[in-house]
């Protein structure tokens, strides 16, 4: 085997890590019903949520603060929810005026779904 071919098979099955690695991660963040609903309210964010005075709804997302109330949860606890789903890649967090806004990542969900169509 040359090491070319050696070198291009160590570099696939690091990506291969990364992406299980990266799978794991997203399941275990929609492993929540309360991350779930979070991702079904950001579908329509103009629908669920009041209308905000900082952010458009549809750009940059949800209030943090709109989030909580409507999850009825600490703001602790919001955050918490919040930070696992944006590190699993599924939202986008944009500041704003002293407040987080968080969207859906449509394009992060749509590769994950289709890795996990592909197994």
């Amino acid at each position: 085997m040359s090491s070319t071919t050696i070198e291009a098979a160590v570099a696939q099955g690091a990506r291969d890590h990364t992406d299980s690695r990266e799978m794991e991660r997203a399941f275990k963040a929609l492993a929540s019903t309360r991350r779930l609903q979070i991702l079904e309210w950001l579908k329509d964010p103009i629908a669920h949520f009041p209308p905000q005075e900082h952010g458009d709804p549809v750009e940059h997302g949800a209030c943090n603060m709109y989030i909580t109330d409507k999850l009825g949860v600490s703001q602790p606890a919001a955050s918490r929810h919040m930070k696992v789903l944006v590190d699993a890649g599924l939202v986008i967090a944009t500041p704003r005026s002293g407040y987080v806004y968080y969207r859906r990542d449509s394009d992060a969900i749509a590769r994950l779904t289709h890795r996990l169509a592909d197994l």
